[in-house]
């Protein structure tokens, strides 16, 4: 229920608040740690927090990124990707590698990783990440605002083609266990992350019938 007393602001005029709530309200994000490679063969890796999947049939996933930076012009030069999961032992080295290095100069070098390629694509993944996407760019989008002016946002949306899965990760009954792996999340502000506990989790079934209203 709304009442008068609700916080309101229109994006457009600002937001009058200490931080922009945006990125706290739609929280926690999962990672989109994306490893690409120029033309030339020059290595990227590089987190987005603005990532999700979008299709499971085929698997489609993507993440937006504010600018033109190296991963979306490699992804366009060469139509492949790799996405590595981010988790809590890697967050100290998935941080090190959003530091603004020149085009010359390699993350997986600079944030200790260890790069391993691909069996699908020409990209290298994070060896050290237990779970990784190869991906084949599908789409490249520029986004628009709601008066259709073109924004410096892309969104790069890529199908999983291959998938490698560390197997500790898998139980005995072929289920992949999502909290064994320690994904981190990212939250709002500059420096807010998250980790999920089974503690924490709870079930929903959807409803398989509704019956329709009787008058």
């Amino acid at each position: 229920m709304h009442t008068e007393n609700d916080y309101y602001y229109e994006p457009a005029t600002g937001h009058g608040l200490a931080h922009d709530p945006l990125k706290s309200i739609i929280s926690p994000r999962p990672i989109g740690w994306i490893s690409s490679v120029s033309s030339s063969g020059q290595r990227n890796l590089a987190p987005y927090s603005f990532f999700n999947c979008f299709s499971d049939r085929p698997p489609i996933i993507g993440f937006s990124s504010s600018g033109w930076k190296d991963s979306v012009a490699n992804i366009a030069e060469t139509g492949e990707f790799a996405w590595n999961l981010a988790t809590r032992e890697l967050a100290a080295a998935m941080n090190n590698s959003s530091a603004s290095l020149p085009a010359d100069q390699d993350e997986f070098q600079f944030a200790g990783l260890t790069p391993k390629r691909g069996r699908r694509v020409n990209v290298d993944y994070v060896a050290e990440s237990p779970v990784n996407f190869e991906c084949k760019l599908t789409q490249c989008i520029q986004l628009k605002n709601a008066d259709g002016a073109l924004i410096d946002n892309w969104l790069v949306l890529g199908e999983v083609i291959a998938v490698h899965i560390h197997r500790d990760l898998i139980n005995a009954e072929g289920i992949y266990q999502t909290t064994v792996a320690q994904p981190i999340l990212r939250g709002g502000g500059p420096s807010t992350y998250y980790q999920i506990s089974d503690d924490l989790s709870f079930d929903l079934f959807r409803p398989s019938h509704v019956n329709p209203r009787q008058d």
